[in-house]
């Protein structure tokens, strides 16, 4: 192709590339095509030189191409009718180009195929059906974005509740029971046994009538179904701050019971009140991952690590606490728990029937407690602390000397009697009468009397707790407390107290209470009742002498309830549903100072939570 060195050659090669048809493509094309061939006009009107080669018969001979939808096939035509190009020349070109554009075409189809995923062997092909990632994407694609636009057109995940309610985590709780209590023989009811919250929460006794004072049964066999329902929220206000309100059922604002007697409250079907059980607001200041530091104030559960020996299960503190956990190492961690409480805050008016108002005789608690959790072994952790609790005024103070001319005629020691009390404190009375005179008939008349706890308290108690996993799911337990009231002043106590005096052949007998109390129970079972079949049961003995606690505190069931009982439970519980479970509980109790009483309760629960 050295022809195409010449410019009169290389005109005619542009001449006849710019005239090719495919090329004029609009008008702006057309114009430069035109104006260079104006351009290139001169140079092709110079004739050919003599010495280029002349075409050959058989090149001569090879008939032209008809044309063809290809733009270079077209081109090389035209050169050959301009005789730039021999016949021979042009398909040698033509099919170099065809066998390069094959070439192509064949590597392009390679390349596609070498992108594929392997094809699946015999085995494969039998066993699952193939589907190219490719395709697999693409149809992950296509349900992605027809779900988006379905959750879009439904408003899949829109909370259609206002924001606030995210904050509440409501539960509760609903059981029945019965119960049955029944007296052996031998029991004192001669008045023995003086119901002194009934004394203390109504109209001072008059001990010189003829009446008896309110006493308790002790020789008459009960039962009763009972009810308690309790229902709360959590509230999540953030930052670290809690709160929480729960409601409850309940015969009367006893701290320690939420029972409800059916029947009771006036009977014939009467609604049952329903009482402010917890209202607190807490600040969560711990680090955790195991550690935590937990303020509260308001009225929240019992913050220290006990038993019901102490403090009954139902109890709620009022006032202001702190609890914490540190964690020592990876086996020994440390908590504490403190607090101060008011038991008591005086009437503001009291005595409402005097112009001149008495002092305050407010009554508070201090409690503080130190334990450890120690894991020795894989399956085996106790526990242990030491808690010093000491009460502020609740002891009984004898009043200055005056003569209740009425029963409404208040003494300035009134505000220190028990609100409310269970059985087993021993009493002294708080009204110091002036019998002197023929106002009161020299002591013979108007005896208007009040009960105060002839004791003060100061409890230093320790608690411990064992649990073996070696046998999961079934754990093994064991539980006790101990405490000794070391304000208790036994010679004190005997000048002053009107209940637990022994017998005596010359009127009445020696104080016979005590300041110690103990407890200990096994438990085997699962430690949650969670699903169906889970179990767990338990026995358990205690002793409880009647100044060890005070008695408005602890358990409520055992021997009806308060101190000055020793015996043993027996009972056992087992999950019928995830949140249903049955129980059943046996409490043999017997009197250890003053006149005999013993008592014998079963309990049979039905209970559910949510």
């Amino acid at each position: 192709m050295s022809s195409l060195r010449h410019p009169r050659l290389t005109a005619l090669f542009l001449s006849a590339f710019l005239t090719a048809p495919a090329l004029a493509q609009d008008e702006e094309t057309t114009a430069a095509t035109t104006d260079l061939k104006d351009s290139l006009d001169p140079v092709l009107e110079t004739p050919l030189p003599d010495n280029l080669p002349k075409p050959t018969e058989t090149e001569q001979a090879v008939p032209s191409t008809e044309p063809s939808t290809n733009v270079t096939i077209n081109l090389i035509h035209r050169l050959v009718a301009k005789g730039i190009l021999t016949q021979a020349e042009a398909a040698e070109m033509i099919q170099q180009a065809e066998a390069d554009a094959a070439a192509a075409q064949r590597a392009q189809e390679e390349a596609e195929i070498a992108a594929l995923p392997p094809e699946p062997s015999a085995e494969e092909e039998m066993s699952i059906n193939y589907i190219p990632e490719v395709v697999r994407n693409q149809m992950r694609d296509q349900i992605q974005q027809e779900l988006m636009a379905q959750a879009r057109e439904e408003q899949w995940g829109k909370n259609t509740a206002p924001d606030w309610t995210s904050k509440f985590r409501p539960f509760g709780d609903i059981r029945t029971r019965y119960e049955a209590i029944w007296f052996p023989d031998g029991n004192d009811n001669t008045g023995a046994f003086p119901n002194f919250n009934a004394i203390n929460t109504g109209a001072p006794f008059d001990t010189s009538g003829t009446q008896f004072s309110p006493q308790y049964n002790v020789d008459q066999d009960r039962e009763r179904a009972r009810l308690r329902a309790r229902f709360g929220t959590d509230i999540m206000l953030g930052q670290g701050v809690n709160g929480g309100i729960r409601l409850a059922t309940g015969n009367d604002n006893s701290p320690t019971s939420t029972n409800q007697t059916m029947g009771g409250s006036g009977g014939n079907f009467s609604k049952y009140g329903i009482w402010l059980d917890r209202a607190f607001l807490s600040y969560d200041a711990g680090p955790g991952d195991g550690e935590e530091l937990v303020f509260s104030i308001g009225r929240f559960d019992n913050p220290f690590f006990s038993t019901d020996l102490m403090w009954d299960d139902d109890l709620a503190f009022d006032g202001i606490g702190v609890k914490g956990r540190v964690r020592l190492s990876d086996c020994l961690h440390t908590f504490f728990a403190a607090g101060y409480f008011p038991v008591y805050n005086t009437d503001l008016n009291f005595a409402s029937n005097q112009p001149s108002k008495f002092d305050s005789t407010d009554k508070y608690l201090g409690g503080a407690q130190l334990g450890f959790e120690w894991k020795p072994l894989e399956d085996l952790t106790t526990k242990f602390a030491v808690a010093w609790y000491d009460y502020s005024r609740v002891q009984g103070e004898l009043s200055s000397p005056y003569i209740p001319l009425t029963s409404s005629d208040a003494g300035d020691t009134d505000g220190t009697r028990p609100s409310f009390a269970q059985r087993g404190n021993t009493y002294m009375a708080l009204r110091n009468i002036d019998n002197s005179t023929s106002a009161n008939d020299f002591g013979n008349k108007y005896q208007y009397q009040y009960y105060g706890l002839a004791s003060d308290f100061q409890n230093l108690t320790v608690t411990g707790r064992a649990d073996y996993d070696g046998f999961d799911p079934v754990r093994l337990s064991f539980i006790g407390e101990a405490t000794k009231n070391l304000a208790w002043d036994k010679s004190a106590i005997n000048a002053m107290a009107v209940n637990n005096r022994g017998p005596s052949s010359t009127g009445i007998g020696a104080y016979e209470g005590g300041d110690t109390a103990w407890n200990v129970m096994f438990l085997v079972g699962n430690p949650a009742l969670e699903k169906f079949g889970d179990w767990q049961a338990g026995v358990g003995y205690r002793y409880v002498e009647s100044d060890a606690v005070v008695d408005a505190f602890t358990d409520s069931d055992f021997g009806a309830g308060g101190t000055n009982v020793q015996g043993f439970t027996l009972g056992g519980f087992m999950a019928l549903t995830d949140s249903l479970r049955a129980g059943l509980r046996w409490m043999s109790a017997d009197e250890i100072a003053g006149p005999p009483l013993s008592s014998d309760i079963l309990q049979v629960d039905l209970s559910a939570k949510f």
